[in-house]
C-alpha cells in the first residue's frame, strides 16, 4: 500500500533517527564526487548533509511521498538539491545523464518489494571509483513490532489489517556482502543495535507509541480510518507498549536494530 508521511511526526525524534546516517556516511570514501544520489530522501536534512559535505557535487533527492518533498523544498532555500518525485523501485539512474558517482538509501529500502535486485542494478549503474551506501532497520521481530502484529490479530478489523502489518523482509549482512560483491564492489556491511534513550525528561506518556507513529504504524493508522476502530487499537497497543518499553530512572530506554552496507567501485583508472 502507498504510505502517506506526515514530515512533523517523523522529524519528532531527527537526532536518532540521522545517527545511522551518520554511522553509515562515516564508511563512505568519495572525494569530490560529481554526482550524489539520495534514495527515499524523505523530509530532506539528511540530504542537504550530504550537500555540505560534497559541495561541488551535483545532488538529486528521489523520494515517492508529495508531503516529504514539500518539507525537503521548504527546507533547501538555496535550490541546492534536485528533489525528484519518484518510486526508488522504479527510478533510473541513467535519468541522471552521468552515472552516479554516490548512491545512499537510508532507511528505505524496508518498504520496497524485490530491493535486493534494485540494489544490484545500482551498484552496476555506479561510475568507477562510486560508492553505495545502504542502511535498513532490522528490527522486525522487536516487541514494537511484534505487539503490533498481536494487537491487529485480535482487532475487530484484523482482516483488513493484515494488508498493513506485511514488512519486507531485510536481509543479513552476509548477504548484502555476497550480493553487491557479485557485482564487483568492494563491501564493508555490518549491525548495530542502537540503545536509544527517548524522552528522559518525562514529557511524553509513551515515546514508543510516538516514534513508530511517524514510521511503521502507519500503515495502520491509514486503513484503521473509523475512529472508533482506531482508538481501540490504540488503546491496546500503548498498553502493550508501556510494558514491552517500561520507563527507567534514565528515561525509555527503545533498543534499535540497524543493518548497514557500504560498497565500493574501484577505479579501472
Amino acid at each position: 500500500m502507498n504510505v502517506t508521511w506526515d514530515p512533523q511526526r517523523y522529524a519528532a525524534f531527527a537526532d536518532e533517527r540521522s545517527r545511522p546516517f551518520a554511522d553509515l556516511l562515516a564508511r563512505v570514501g568519495a572525494q569530490g564526487p560529481g554526482v550524489v544520489v539520495d534514495l527515499g530522501c524523505g523530509n530532506g536534512p539528511l540530504t542537504l548533509s550530504l550537500a555540505r559535505r560534497w559541495p561541488q557535487a551535483r545532488l538529486v533527492g528521489v523520494d515517492q511521498s508529495p508531503e516529504m518533498l514539500r518539507a525537503a523544498r521548504e527546507l533547501d532555500s538555496e535550490g541546492r538539491v534536485e528533489w525528484v518525485q519518484a518510486d526508488v523501485a522504479r527510478w533510473d539512474p541513467a535519468s541522471l545523464g552521468a552515472a552516479p558517482d554516490v548512491i545512499v538509501s537510508n532507511a528505505t529500502l524496508q518498504w520496497v518489494p524485490g530491493h535486493l535486485d534494485l540494489l544490484a542494478r545500482w551498484a552496476m549503474a555506479l561510475a568507477p571509483d562510486g560508492w553505495l551506501a545502504m542502511q535498513v532497520p532490522g528490527n522486525l521481530e522487536a516487541p514494537s513490532h511484534a505487539l503490533m502484529r498481536e494487537v491487529a490479530r485480535h482487532h475487530p478489523a484484523a482482516e483488513r489489517l493484515a494488508p498493513a502489518l506485511q514488512r519486507l523482509a531485510v536481509a543479513t549482512p552476509a548477504q548484502y556482502v555476497e550480493l553487491l560483491g557479485g557485482t564487483g564492489l568492494e563491501v564493508d556491511a555490518w549491525e548495530t543495535t542502537y540503545q536509544h534513550v527517548l524522552d528522559p525528561q518525562g514529557a511524553q506518556a509513551n515515546p514508543v507509541l510516538e516514534w513508530v507513529v511517524g514510521t511503521g504504524l502507519r500503515p495502520v493508522l491509514q486503513t484503521l480510518t473509523d475512529p472508533a476502530e482506531r482508538a481501540a487499537f490504540l488503546e491496546r497497543y500503548d498498553a502493550a507498549l508501556r510494558a514491552a518499553y517500561p520507563r527507567t530512572p534514565v528515561g525509555v530506554v527503545f533498543p534499535f536494530r540497524r543493518i548497514f552496507a557500504v560498497g565500493h567501485r574501484p577505479s579501472t583508472a
